[in-house]
């Protein structure tokens, strides 16, 4: 989906369609589904499906980047959404990550690369990438297949990070953990 709510794909036989929707909403919802579409077509679910909402601006992130999320997680129950196990939209803190540091699952690791600030996605977790074998006890079953909505608000990109001698100087390189703020520009929690 692009600017002015209009859309553009191809079909099996490589024919290009256009659509125009009536309201930004009507194309992020018409998005959502085709995500889902998809993930109900393939036979196994080997890696993450993701489908851009909004593309933001920018540059895309990669490892290393530090990053400020806002999102909201479903279960993916029968071909469709399921009930939400975790959000942070309506909580004052967004969640900060580096991308590439293995503090989240693996599947928001690969499903965001290449976002911009600002920009949208829609992603959908099999079970290997997300929480496998053990789920999360009380909010997600064993095996379960997860669908994110994240959003990029803030981004500090690790290139920034690096000194004029192109070493790199973001806070994993201290010795020890600071009080004060740390260099990949987030406050430490």
């Amino acid at each position: 989906v692009q600017a002015n709510n209009y859309s553009t794909f191809y079909d099996d036989q490589r024919q290009n369609w256009s659509i125009m929707f009536e309201s930004e909403k009507a194309a992020v919802d018409f998005s959502k589904q085709v995500c889902i579409a998809k993930c109900n077509s393939s036979p196994v679910l080997e890696s993450v499906l993701y489908q851009d909402l909004l593309l933001g601006e920018g540059q895309g992130v990669e490892g290393g980047d530090s990053l400020e999320v806002a999102y909201t997680g479903w279960l993916f129950q029968n071909n469709g959404l399921g009930q939400v196990f975790d959000s942070n939209v309506n909580k004052d803190k967004l969640l900060r990550l580096k991308l590439g540091s293995g503090k989240v699952i693996k599947g928001w690791e690969e499903g965001m690369m290449g976002m911009k600030k600002g920009g949208r996605r829609y992603l959908i977790i099999p079970p290997a990438l997300a929480y496998g074998t053990q789920g999360v006890a009380g909010r997600v079953p064993p095996d379960s297949t997860l669908v994110f909505e994240v959003e990029i608000r803030r981004v500090k990109l690790a290139k920034e990070c690096s000194g004029s001698d192109g070493l790199s100087v973001s806070s994993r390189d201290s010795p020890a953990p600071s009080p004060v703020p740390s260099s990949d520009g987030f406050s430490a929690d």
